[in-house]
């Protein structure tokens, strides 16, 4: 993390205004859930096309090493994607309501996973399935001191949805439609 007296050039802003309208929408309605939906659909080899509301299709894919053509991040990859850009979104948030600027905000993260169990057909022998350690390394440059900014990330990975998920057991459902 790298504190400057003053920034030179701030991340493209988000409206003030805007977070404290969104904050207190769900001050007022602590009990809403929404519900998120995403169509996947198979190409072909291992290549999929998710839609998620009017948006192009986001591709997942697979790498030569799991016999995909490599044209896009492979499940486990999006999902530290998603994480690394929740967190993102929870810190720029965060600064921005706590006054602070930031002119970088990059995150680094790695997965640990043993893929040796591959989709159920390689060493089926019990273990740990699916990312079983997760490092996050975040990169800022602000108009913060040190202490500020590490509260500013314990603050943002605590309310984070997508690091809550990785942390909390979530019901989950799988059958035929």
């Amino acid at each position: 993390m790298t504190t400057t007296a003053s920034v030179i050039t701030p991340l493209r802003p988000v409206s003030k205004d805007g977070l404290e309208a969104l904050a207190a929408k769900a001050q007022a309605n602590p009990n809403v859930i929404g519900t998120l939906k995403v169509k996947t659909v198979c190409e072909g080899q291992f290549r999929n096309l998710n839609y998620v509301r009017n948006l192009p299709e986001h591709v997942i894919d697979e790498p030569p090493t799991l016999l995909g053509q490599d044209t896009a991040p492979n499940p486990s990859e999006a999902l530290l994607a998603c994480l690394g850009s929740c967190l993102s979104v929870g810190i720029h948030a965060n600064a921005i309501m706590r006054g602070i600027t930031l002119s970088k905000l990059e995150l680094h993260l790695e997965g640990d996973i043993n893929i040796t169990g591959v989709w159920g057909i390689g060493d089926l022998s019990k273990k740990r399935l699916g990312i079983s350690a997760v490092r996050v390394k975040v990169d800022i440059e602000s108009d913060a001191t040190e202490e500020e900014l590490a509260e500013l990330l314990e603050h943002a990975n605590y309310w984070s949805p997508v690091a809550n998920t990785f942390r909390n057991p979530v019901d989950m459902e799988v059958s035929l439609a």
